[in-house]
């Protein structure tokens, strides 16, 4: 029974505008005749006090009794309210507003069409593409010239075996105690720009340092680190720092290639199997200054080497 009455309360929009505008036209009905009953009774009621009795029988207006003159004014009053319900709301009902709406929106969209129009002929939408796409260029090359002129020192650092491996899995394929103390004393007290796997690969924020996280997800959240969408967006915010540090992955080192100024990496003799890979680096754009071999002992299974590139 209850789900019956819940049922039959359950009126969509369309239905309750059309019970709410009967119920309105249901009350002017309504009162349009007690409109007329009143009138009638006391148009009765003012010719016998009038008339019969002589009420106010000396009182004349322009040649008339009062109640004539009363009841010409009362009938004006019932005439219009007959109309108001009846000719008004036949003629000018919601079905004729409903109508006029539609009317003028057709004729706001036939309008808009004709200034789209004009603004397709003055402005072809392919070269408002090209002009966009070209705007947006000169504003990333403004933002990493400027990038560049306040950072002197835009360093990738990394590890990486004989085939450029970085790692598998999200994760690295060799312990080096030695590299990570390096790592650390390097990127303390910088800004570090990373991928969203690189950073989830950590198990906690690194200490001392601002971590800058580059993804393609808009909706991505990380406490502690600042969510970037593009290496420009990231070299901006570290714009104040004098030695920022792109820590990976393979995708971000690629990204800041073009961007870098220096490439400190650990270059692991060894070759693995691995999903991530540091690109290769020119010799006709990178210039070696500083080599260091680290040879295998009891921590270090592989031997490895720090490289220091500087961009010629």
């Amino acid at each position: 029974m209850f789900s019956k009455r819940k049922e039959s309360l359950q009126i969509d929009p369309q239905q309750r505008d059309l019970y709410e505008h009967a119920r309105k036209r249901i009350i002017q009905k309504k009162r349009l005749f007690q409109h007329f009953v009143i009138f009638v009774v006391g148009s009765i009621f003012m010719i016998i006090l009038n008339l019969v009795f002589g009420f106010g029988k000396e009182i004349i207006f322009f040649g008339a009794y009062w109640s004539v003159i009363a009841l010409i004014c009362w009938a004006f009053l019932f005439v219009l309210h007959f109309c108001n319900v009846w000719l008004f709301s036949t003629f000018m009902g919601q079905e004729w507003t409903d109508q006029e709406m539609e009317r003028l929106i057709a004729k706001q969209k036939e309008e808009i069409a004709l200034i789209q129009k004009d603004i397709d002929l003055m402005y072809p939408k392919q070269e408002l593409i090209r002009k966009k796409e070209q705007f947006i260029k000169g504003k990333a090359s403004e933002i990493v010239e400027e990038v560049k002129k306040t950072n002197p020192m835009i360093t990738m650092i990394a590890a990486a075996g004989e085939n450029n491996a970085l790692g598998k899995d999200n994760d690295l394929v060799w312990h080096l105690p030695d590299d990570f103390k390096r790592f650390k004393q390097l990127t303390t007290g910088h800004h570090i720009i990373m991928g969203r796997k690189t950073f989830e690969s950590f198990p906690k924020l690194l200490p001392n340092r601002v971590h800058i996280i580059i993804t393609r997800n808009k909706e991505y959240q990380a406490e502690g680190a600042i969510i970037v969408h593009s290496i420009e967006e990231a070299l901006q915010i570290a714009k104040s720092d004098t030695q920022p540090f792109i820590i990976g992955g393979g995708e971000i080192y690629a990204m800041g290639m073009e961007h870098s100024h220096c490439i400190e990496l650990t270059r692991v003799h060894e070759e693995f199997e691995a999903d991530a890979f540091f690109p290769e680096i020119d010799t006709k754009v990178w210039k070696l200054e500083q080599e260091e071999f680290h040879d295998t002992d009891d921590k270090h299974k592989y031997p490895f080497t720090y490289l220091t590139y500087k961009r010629k």
